[in-house]
């Protein structure tokens, strides 16, 4: 990094790298090719005046039926941030996946608005996107949303149509003039389709099929994804100052277990990874998980960014 990089700009290059890197996905050569991604995405959601945003993955394997922890716990901690901030954020999320959303909101003890798109619903999700322009928001964010593949249909990692329990929230994704920000970790996610075509198949197993080809202006390609909304909230810290005491409340071990604890006991969600109803994420712990989200905050607010 050029020594003329400023202080700003390395706490926030130390926050992608700590939130953007590969836990055994091989990703790696996707979070290379979109190197810088959660900066650009900061600095845009930086400027929001109104944020919509879309979360909820399900998981049907075996014996097993439920939305997962990842992207629920972000996405409401990072609304719950923003609102707490004085930036209106609310949440779209179809019924598989809506008590997961809504008990994490609970934990978070901020008012944020959950918007359920229910299946079977003719024109509900257009009839949501006329609710969100009219609302006139500036940002929408897709986190931990799996999105269409090439043959139209999303796929989880293992090649599975998930269409049954998963709705096209792609349309909602791009039905505005909104800034269009996406966080995943797999390649399956909405906003994938930004980074090259091809790279996805190359480097990811099932790639050819599960890759998401819905496209985003910002992407941020994390390790976890509850890990790279908690990167744009230490992000947002930086470039807000005024911001950091608020975010602070938000972005702890204790919040990032608390609300994952909620979403398990009170909606049933499970590991996107195991599958097992606990409180973890993607395989991961709160060992793992706490100490990553306090050095986020650490670094916020000026400590171990060099």
């Amino acid at each position: 990094m050029s020594p003329r990089t400023s202080e700003p700009d390395r706490r926030i290059a130390a926050i992608e790298a700590l939130v953007c890197r590969d836990v055994g996905r091989k990703t790696r050569a996707l979070i290379d090719a979109n190197r810088g991604g959660l900066a650009g995405a900061a600095a845009s959601l930086a400027k929001a005046t109104r944020v919509g945003l879309i979360t909820g993955f399900f998981v049907p394997r075996g014996d097993v039926a439920a939305p997962e922890t990842d992207g629920p716990v972000g996405t409401a901690l990072l609304a719950a941030s923003l609102v707490a901030c004085g930036v209106p954020a609310r949440i779209a999320v179809d019924t598989p996946s809506v008590e997961a959303v809504r008990s994490a909101v609970r934990a978070t003890g901020e008012a944020v608005v959950v918007d359920e798109v229910v299946p079977g619903k003719d024109g509900a999700i257009e009839e949501l996107a006329k609710v969100w322009r009219k609302q006139e928001l500036t940002h929408v964010v897709a986190i931990e949303r799996c999105g269409r593949s090439a043959d139209g249909k999303p796929r989880n990692m293992r090649g599975v149509d998930v269409s049954p329990w998963t709705l096209p929230l792609d349309e909602l994704f791009e039905g505005g003039n909104w800034t269009k920000l996406a966080v995943g970790d797999g390649g399956n996610e909405i906003g994938m389709g930004r980074l090259p075509a091809g790279l996805i198949a190359e480097h990811v197993p099932n790639g050819a099929e599960i890759a998401c080809v819905t496209s985003c202006d910002h992407l941020v390609v994390a390790g976890v994804s509850n890990w790279g909304a908690y990167g744009l909230m230490a992000a947002l810290a930086v470039l807000h100052p005024d911001w950091r005491p608020t975010i602070a409340k938000f972005l702890t071990a204790e919040r990032d277990l608390s609300v994952t604890q909620a979403t398990v006991k009170e909606a049933g969600a499970v590991d996107g990874v195991t599958a097992l109803r606990e409180a973890t994420v993607d395989g991961f712990g709160p060992e793992i998980h706490g100490p990553l989200v306090d050095r986020l905050g650490r670094i916020a607010w000026g400590e171990g960014a060099h």
